[in-house]
């Protein structure tokens, strides 16, 4: 079989395979580009869990008509342009592949507009075909829809999920996203269902305020919050007391310079953190940033940039570990050494556990459940009263007789043989002597003539 270069419109559907996963993640590569693009608004709506409609509106920079143009191709972004630029990547996106490899799976429009310009201008992408830039109108920033999406690839659309089940993991992205930027106002609106997330500052009490936004007040409440920094590292955030726990951990909001990530490395080190307060099939509750320097961590080592590369690891983890158990002890949920016992007289005096005496209820006599007190049989059928035997030790308690029972005869004498037969007296004349005891005795004879 001979080596051929594959079209663009192929490689493009390819390539979406790694960055479009589900819709959520087309709601992820969106809100990034916006977030690149200085946003302090961005709105978000989902129709059929995002795969009919997924439209994002920022108040961003927007783009000029040959920006627009050739941001639908491969490989074309404005974040880098040389080699040297992939080490210290500063930006959400940097790989150029999200919008083409959305417009060849969906139906992609984009309308944009710059602060100078006087209107916007709209592409179209469907199925990997480009239609021209033409002019819109719309106030300054970028909007963008999605229809349809994997119309393309029918066999990736068969292994979505329910409407809910994508609308929830677009929400966790939005979250997730919102705890890491708390100055941007989040909205996600989900079939006319809203939840926003206003914007606060970026300081403890902003984190603490958007934490109480994303988790809820009550759960807010039982955080503290916690800032350490230690060479080249810093952390800033809110962690969970030692009884805040989850079953799971979806509660664990981790990013690196602004990024949601989800590390093992991170992970592993919070919940090191933990094993001297918490159940060990339990996750912790946090939302902690680890600043580092742009050089100090590669972010192109995950096709969807969920993981991420430390230069000095072992720092990290000793920082994460460090930070949170001296917080967790300063709380008092960490283990203490035992306190010195207190004398007698400066113990405060203990209740008495003795009870008032009462007067006891006299117990009703007990009956078989379920039966009435006067039965409804026959006296013929009616058992016979028997009188209950006075109590004795247990040394001599005998099981009381059966009334109208036979006493057996070995019972009785303690012997097995068979008992003597007695006959009845005689009350006729003496028998002779030769007569047998067992015999029948004879009777009187009569004066009548004897036959012949």
């Amino acid at each position: 079989m001979p080596v051929r270069l594959l079209s663009d419109v192929v490689a493009n559907r390819i390539a979406a395979g790694e960055v479009v996963e589900r819709p959520a993640s087309v709601v992820k590569e969106l809100a990034e580009n916006a977030l690149d693009a200085g946003a302090a608004r961005i709105e978000i709506v989902l129709e059929g869990g995002g795969a009919r409609l997924i439209r994002v509106v920022d108040d961003g920079s927007g783009m000029g008509p040959e920006d627009l143009a050739l941001a639908v191709e491969r490989f074309a972004t404005s974040k880098i342009s040389s080699d040297e630029d992939l080490v210290g990547v500063a930006t959400m996106g940097f790989r150029g592949e999200a919008l083409p490899s959305i417009g060849a799976i969906a139906r992609l429009a984009i309308e944009t507009r710059t602060a100078e310009a006087g209107h916007g201008w709209r592409i179209a992408v469907s199925g990997g075909a480009k239609s021209p830039v033409e002019p819109a109108a719309l106030p300054k920033g970028t909007r963008i829809e999605v229809r349809d999406l994997f119309f393309a690839t029918p066999a990736r659309a068969k292994f979505l999920k329910s409407d809910r089940a994508e609308a929830q993991a677009a929400g966790e992205v939005v979250r997730r996203l919102a705890l890491a930027n708390p100055r941007v106002d989040f909205t996600l609106v989900v079939e006319e269902r809203t939840l926003r997330f206003p914007a606060v500052s970026d300081d403890a009490t902003g984190r603490a305020e958007r934490l109480a936004q994303v988790l809820g007040a009550e759960t807010a409440g039982a955080v503290t919050e916690i800032e350490a920094a230690r060479e080249r590292a810093s952390i800033a955030g809110h962690v969970g007391l030692g009884h805040l726990h989850r079953a799971t951990a979806g509660a664990i909001y981790l990013s690196v310079n602004g990024r949601p990530v989800r590390d093992r490395l991170l992970v592993g080190a919070l919940k090191a953190a933990y094993q001297d307060v918490m159940p060990r099939d339990r996750h912790p509750v946090a939302a902690l940033d680890i600043r580092v320097g742009p050089g100090e961590v590669d972010v192109n080592v995950h096709p969807a940039k969920a993981e991420v590369r430390f230069r000095d690891p072992a720092l990290i983890r000793a920082l994460i570990v460090s930070s949170v158990r001296a917080k967790l002890a300063d709380r008092g949920r960490s283990p203490t050494p035992p306190a010195a016992p207190r004398s007698r007289a400066s113990r405060p005096a203990r209740p008495s556990r003795m009870r008032a005496p009462t007067a006891r209820p006299r117990p009703t006599p007990r009956r078989r459940a379920g039966r009435p007190r006067t039965s409804s049989r026959p006296a013929a059928w009616r058992r016979p009263h028997r009188r209950p035997s006075p109590p004795t030790s247990s040394i001599s308690r005998r099981r009381p007789a059966r009334p109208n029972a036979r006493r057996s005869w070995t019972r009785s004498t303690g012997r097995s043989a068979r008992p003597r037969r007695i006959s009845t007296p005689l009350t006729c004349s003496p028998r002779p002597a030769t007569a047998s005891f067992w015999s029948t005795p004879t009777r009187p004879m009569s004066a009548s003539p004897m036959r012949s």
